[in-house]
């Protein structure tokens, strides 16, 4: 029961002292509200385009050429084999059989190519598979497409497999950069958070230093005297990740319409969606905790050098 009227004195303590100077309070908030805007937003709309990555159309394609002197019913016969290894290296595919003869009649229909295809004579094209892969772009998904790749080599009747390999390599990498520097920036403007913070209190606990030293020589503890700032900064986090909240809000609000125009433009169809609680809840917590971490560090620095 005590240490329940102790934090209720200490919440109260801290509302009293932010009464006192609102607006210095109001436009600290504003400050860390700016700062944690950005990784806010960068949160919520990972989470948009985390369900929209694995359909937006990055599909790279494995080419299989056959020898020229297989068999059509050979040729045919050979599908099985290449969708049990795509089966077994887990590699999700879609597997479509190209004739030499049909893929002679798509050289033919390119104008540029016409005369250069009728002066071949016999077709020197030969039968093919196209590999079209699916699913979400990631290192483990290049190295089992490499495998894949191999595996088909080894193939008896296949004289030739072509992969875009570097293409993969590199779209993996964006993606793996785009999530580093997110969380990069996040931990930058967290930091810059936490700083503001410490300095909103050290200049509390400079103003009201003499009523500090003077609740010291009554017998106050540390933790008493602390206990108000360590809310202030925890309520001082909360405002922020409102405020936040509303600028990040009204930023979905004011691009939705140019990102649907933009998909749309795309044959697709997204918008940037309002969190939902879980996920306002997740944001306000970081506002406190990042509030609450830099009053201690303050309270912490300014009482160990007794202010």
């Amino acid at each position: 029961m005590k240490w329940l009227i102790a934090h209720w004195r200490a919440v109260f303590d801290a509302s009293f002292k932010i009464k006192l100077a609102p607006l210095s309070f109001i436009f600290n908030a504003i400050v860390v509200a700016l700062a944690l805007a950005l990784p806010m937003s960068g949160w919520i709309v990972l989470q948009d385009l985390q369900p929209l990555s694995n359909q937006v159309s990055v599909d790279p394609e494995i080419s299989i050429y056959l020898s020229m002197d297989l068999p059509r019913d050979k040729a045919e016969s050979l599908a099985a084999d290449f969708k049990r290894l795509t089966n077994q290296h887990h590699v999700t595919a879609s597997l479509t059989f190209i004739p030499r003869e049909s893929a002679l009649e798509n050289l033919n229909k390119q104008a540029d190519l016409t005369d250069v295809v009728s002066s071949l004579g016999s077709n020197p094209l030969p039968d093919a598979y196209v590999v079209k892969l699916t699913g979400s772009t990631s290192d483990a998904r290049v190295k089992q497409v490499q495998d894949l790749v191999t595996a088909l080599e080894k193939v008896e009747g296949v004289h030739k497999v072509q992969l875009d390999t570097l293409w993969l390599k590199r779209l993996a990498a964006v993606f793996t950069l785009a999530s580093s520097l997110f969380w990069f920036v996040a931990a930058t403007l967290c930091c810059v958070v936490v700083a503001v913070v410490f300095n909103t209190i050290r200049l509390q606990l400079l103003t009201h230093a003499d009523e500090i030293n003077v609740s010291r020589l009554l017998g106050a503890t540390d933790a008493f005297i602390a206990r108000p700032f360590y809310y202030t900064g925890a309520f001082l986090g909360l405002l922020a990740g409102l405020l936040s909240l509303a600028i990040v809000l009204t930023g979905i609000q004011l691009l939705n319409q140019p990102v649907a125009a933009l998909a749309q433009s795309y044959g697709t169809v997204f918008q940037l969606s309002w969190p939902n609680l879980g996920t306002v809840l997740f944001l306000l917590l970081v506002g406190v905790v990042l509030g609450f971490l830099g009053a201690s560090l303050s309270v912490w620095r300014s009482l160990r050098r007794s202010l």
